[in-house]
């Protein structure tokens, strides 16, 4: 025990126990906060990765209309089935 002092004895094993405790539970602290701060990472990592999917089937889908739109007002489709017509050796259209 220390040397004696104008507090009681009683007093002052309970101050040094509870700060032995805060300190004896700090590693504990701070691990607690270390896999918090981890899962906090790791969840805003997966919501920024489907959001990046989301963008990318957003695209995916743009870019789907722009080709059928543009297929749809070129020959393309025309010379397709006169060819088609050609390779059977019919010279009547093929019905759509």
């Amino acid at each position: 025990m220390a040397e004696p002092t104008a507090v009681n004895g009683q007093i002052t094993d309970a101050v040094t126990q509870a700060n032995v405790k805060v300190l004896g539970d700090a590693p504990a602290m701070a691990m607690g906060a270390i896999y918090q701060a981890m899962a906090h990472s790791t969840g805003l990592m997966f919501e920024n990765a489907v959001n990046a999917q989301q963008q990318l089937n957003t695209l995916a889908q743009a870019a789907t209309t722009l080709g059928a739109t543009s297929l749809k007002q070129s020959d393309v489709p025309d010379n397709l089935l006169d060819l088609l017509a050609a390779l059977r050796g019919t010279t009547a259209p093929i019905p759509t």
